[in-house]
């Protein structure tokens, strides 16, 4: 096992780009000449039902091929899964969690079964909605987990998404923009607890 490979778990629910999140951060640490895996855990797929996607990233060829009980970081798209997932099993407590929440931070904590590492939280809700009107939560916490984790520098994630932006909305590229500012707002948003 090499120090620098980095082991994260998403926990969102169906619907909300948990899923396309983490494969999106795959690519783009892909991009920095990172070897990574990016994969879903499969379960009865419905809209709205608890799912867990998972990345590994590191400066060395990855040869573990199972599902991650030891996440160094956490993302949690939906703050809902606070009170029926234990969101922080297994989380190195030299790692972190970073959840999508207007919660205050005694009542994360309160949540996250004393969990003693790094705490941070982003209102990806509000972020996407000024930036591009609906909510899709996905592009603000791509964008915390970068922040928290330090996979690559900000401006190597801005430079990444946009090309893949280019290329994945090539044909609705009114929405490029709203997606880069999501992107670029939420590096600017993540808030630490103490």
């Amino acid at each position: 096992m090499t120090n620098d490979l980095i082991e994260i778990r998403w926990h969102g629910r169906g619907g909300q780009g948990a899923k396309t999140a983490s494969l999106l951060l795959a690519d783009a640490a892909f991009n920095t000449g990172k070897y990574i895996q990016g994969f879903p855990e499969y379960g009865p797929e419905r809209m709205g039902a608890p799912i867990t996607a998972y990345n590994r990233i590191s400066n060395t060829p990855i040869t573990i091929h199972s599902n991650i009980y030891y996440p160094d970081f956490v993302v949690v798209v939906d703050d809902t899964l606070l009170e029926s997932v234990d969101v922080t099993a297994g989380l190195k407590n030299d790692g972190g969690i970073i959840i999508n929440t207007t919660k205050s931070d005694n009542e994360v904590k309160s949540l996250l079964n004393n969990y003693k590492g790094s705490i941070y939280t982003i209102d990806a809700r509000k972020i996407s909605l000024d930036a591009l009107g609906k909510y899709f939560p996905n592009v603000p916490m791509l964008a915390g987990i970068v922040k928290i984790s330090g996979i690559m520098t900000d401006e190597e994630l801005i430079k990444d998404m946009e090309g893949s932006f280019k290329h994945k909305f090539a044909k609705k590229p009114e929405v490029i923009e709203g997606n880069m500012n999501a992107l670029k707002n939420a590096l600017n948003e993540v808030k630490k607890i103490n």
